[in-house]
């Protein structure tokens, strides 16, 4: 692990910021309270919100955490195809008696406003995702003594972080469950994502910066074959998305190891942008027709996704996933990190003795 990275954890073991409710602040400080580093994930909160949740954090723990931000996204979406797809969604609020939500509920997450709060009361670490900072946000995080760590998805963004003045990138394979974090959305590249190994490669002839490797990772012995692929640490999500500190809702963590729901596939049925999650009848229904509209499907679709969670119904819900999933293992955050770190030891000295 790099120095930098090795002041912030004991193990190299990161929790995913998963927006929309699994990271929550009981999650990241049980993580970062057992040696990982543990990530509270801003987006789709409110600047005040976010901030209550790191005055959380804090009260849970005193070790390094992270927070990760959504980068602003560009209002170039079609606004007819938005409304071609409100009308297909017309029989969904129907079915969910909810309505249809504004699509046009903003566009930047309370980027600047998160930003002011960060920079006025600065956290150990921060994270930027579907984009990349301009280089005098970095320089002013760098100034207050906050690591960040900029998402990419192909040795082109890696670096254009770098050129940017990220502290590090944390490179995310085609596995990662959730939603991809490419820094443009082109419906172009829909199915040409890289596998994680090859990606780690590819990033670390391209930059000299420290990687974090994200995608499908379940296993200690996964978190070792990255680290040997040059990775400097590893981030898992939708391991602890079912440990019991986590918000996620209930049904998204049955789901996970139901045998009902066999594998994932990336769709953009649920937001608009292509996010990884179980198979189910909206996204089977939904996603061949859902335009390229983040956040603006996003906006469209939350009220039915609530509803459905309400209602009980895993199969209107985004059970956003990796492809490891059916992997989880329902332990406390605590446990699973010393877990992970065993399997890592274990792996470690499988293959010191394998290569004496």
């Amino acid at each position: 692990m790099s120095s930098a990275l090795t002041d912030l954890c004991r193990y190299p073991i990161v929790q995913a910021p998963m927006a929309g409710g699994a990271s929550s602040p009981q999650l990241a400080a049980a993580v970062s309270e057992a040696g990982g580093l543990g990530f509270l994930a801003a987006g789709y909160k409110t600047a005040d919100g976010m901030y209550q949740q790191i005055k959380q954090i804090r009260g849970l723990t005193s070790r390094p955490f992270g927070v990760n931000l959504f980068m602003p996204q560009p209002g170039a979406t079609d606004p007819a195809a938005v409304e071609v797809y409100r009308h297909q969604l017309a029989g969904e609020a129907a079915w969910y008696e909810t309505p249809l939500g504004d699509p046009d509920s903003g566009l930047d997450d309370g980027y600047e406003a998160k930003l002011a709060i960060l920079l006025d009361d600065p956290v150990p670490v921060v994270s930027f995702t579907f984009g990349c900072p301009k280089r005098e946000v970095l320089q002013s995080f760098a100034k207050a003594g906050t690591f960040t760590v900029v998402t990419v998805t192909s040795p082109e963004e890696a670096q254009a972080a770098q050129r940017a003045g990220a502290d590090a990138v944390c490179v995310q394979g085609v596995e990662a469950g959730g939603h991809q974090g490419t820094h443009r959305d082109d419906p172009a590249a829909d199915g040409s994502g890289v596998g994680l190994l090859t990606l780690v490669a590819l990033v670390r002839e391209a930059v000299p910066l420290p990687v974090i490797a994200a995608g499908g990772l379940m296993r200690g012995g996964q978190i070792a074959g990255v680290l040997a692929a040059g990775a400097a640490a590893a981030q898992l999500g939708t391991a602890f998305l079912v440990c019991p500190e986590s918000g996620a809702n209930t049904l998204h963590k049955q789901a996970m190891t139901n045998p009902l729901f066999v594998r994932t596939e990336l769709t953009r049925a649920f937001s608009g942008r292509p996010a990884r999650g179980l198979v189910n009848r909206f996204m089977r229904e939904h996603g061949p027709y859902a335009p390229a509209a983040y956040p603006q499907v996003h906006h469209l679709t939350s009220g039915l996704r609530k509803a459905a969670a309400k209602a009980g119904d895993a199969q209107g819900m985004a059970l956003w996933a990796g492809q490891g999933h059916r992997l989880a293992r329902e332990l406390p955050a605590a446990q699973l990190v010393e877990v992970l770190a065993a399997e890592l030891d274990s792996a470690r000295a499988a293959l010191a003795l394998d290569a004496s």
